[in-house]
């Protein structure tokens, strides 16, 4: 594996209407290896979303830039699906039609999409709702439509917006194993931003710890727990600890921010 996105120099300032200047991401730089699973951690605030979405060519950065196999990114680009915390399904569409939604905008004839879409639900589990609408599914049957959704133009990278984040703790924990079988079919490269540090464990293989604002990349953390995981994973000495220095982490780093 080598470096799949680069990440050089990110910083990221924002004009209130008041006409303040706020920083929200300063002078990031990071890289993350085809096919590897990385998670972003940091507290409410601190520019997570901003550097996806640079990342995904939805925001230019103020100064530096993103690259990605090599080409800098300017603006949106095919090689990326993108998830985030709401699925924004259409609820006038049943849920194979929201799958084909990515393919009717790039092109792809129609019997080679809906050939990908069959696949797709087969893989995320719904083959059998093909036909029903949103408002018919779980919350977490409606992810894992944005997610097959995502993946229909077959993106390399997936970058995920915390997409569980509005799901009950039973249905988030199911998805992250979901997700991971999902990882493990198609090992695409995968950048997810989440608030739980568990999350981040159970599914990265690092870590990339961003600090309050402006955010910067304050910690990388090599993630040691063993592959294939499940839920047994969690108690493994290397996933206790990992939970235990990074909640230690932002303890520290809220107390300071109080002081």
């Amino acid at each position: 594996m080598g470096n799949f996105i680069d990440v050089n120099g990110v910083w990221k300032k924002f004009q209130t209407r008041s006409g303040e200047h706020v920083t929200a991401l300063a002078d990031i730089s990071c890289q993350v290896q085809e096919g590897e699973f990385v998670c972003v951690v940091g507290p409410s605030g601190c520019g997570k979303s901003t550097l996806l979405r640079i990342i995904a060519g939805l925001v230019p950065p103020t100064q530096g830039q993103t690259v990605i196999a090599g080409t800098p990114v300017r603006s949106p680009r095919r090689e990326i699906g993108m998830v985030f915390q709401s699925p924004v399904l259409l609820a006038w569409r049943s849920v194979i039609d929201n799958i084909l939604v990515p393919a009717e905008v790039i092109g792809l004839p129609s019997g080679q999409a809906r050939r990908r879409a069959v696949e797709l639900l087969e893989l995320v589990g719904l083959a059998q709702f093909a036909d029903k609408f949103p408002s018919e599914l779980s919350g977490g049957m409606r992810q894992r439509v944005a997610i097959a959704r995502a993946l229909m133009h077959s993106p390399q990278i997936l970058l995920m917006d915390e997409p569980f984040g509005a799901l009950d703790a039973m249905t988030r924990e199911s998805m992250n194993i979901e997700l991971l079988r999902i990882w493990e079919a198609q090992r695409k490269t995968v950048v997810l931003v989440t608030h739980s540090i568990e999350e981040a464990i159970f599914l990265a293989d690092r870590i990339f710890v961003v600090s309050p604002r402006p955010g910067r990349l304050s910690d990388v953390l090599d993630v040691k727990v063993s592959r294939p995981r499940s839920n047994r994973s969690r108690y493994e000495p290397a996933f206790i600890e990992l939970a235990a220095s990074l909640r230690g982490y932002f303890e520290n780093m809220h107390s300071e921010r109080m002081q």
